[in-house]
């Protein structure tokens, strides 16, 4: 059950919704009033179609880079409800490609902070671990401008 205190959590973005992807303008655009760098750790990336997936594996790996985004609070419910759809969340649905969960992230000089994370759902994640190609330091945005 989601409390209240994280219903309204900020969200952490490591893929397709950063700044200069393509996500980012469709969705984030005059919706926040904030975009911090931010890291996750314990946490890697793998190759998806077009789109980052973070699998969690331990505090021995990660860290995952990205921003902490702070949505204006009259776009909040809207936002949230988009970004679902967008991952393909839906709460308790086994076919889920991402679970939102709520996690710390640690931002640029050392502040923390808890944020709603999508995280590769358990099949997609075993999946990943078994055949995927991880993503090496954790930076999606660097990734594809390598590419």
């Amino acid at each position: 059950m989601t409390s209240t205190y994280e219903a309204r959590l900020p969200f952490f973005v490591y893929g397709t919704l950063r700044p200069g992807e393509p996500n980012h303008d469709v969705y984030l655009r005059g919706n926040v009033t904030q975009e911090v760098p931010a890291r996750l750790a314990g946490a890697v990336l793998y190759e998806g179609p077009g789109y980052p997936y973070l699998v969690e594996e331990g505090p021995e790996v990660g860290p995952v880079h990205g921003e902490l985004i702070a949505p204006l609070p009259s776009a909040y419910e809207r936002l949230r409800a988009d970004l679902d759809v967008l991952e393909e969340y839906a709460p308790g649905d086994p076919r889920n490609l991402y679970e939102r969960v709520a996690r710390e992230v640690t931002l640029r000089g050392g502040a923390r902070a808890r944020a709603w994370v999508y995280v590769a759902a358990p099949r997609v994640a075993a999946r990943l671990r078994a055949s995927g190609a991880v993503i090496g330091g954790g930076d999606w945005s660097a990734f594809r401008a390598r590419r």
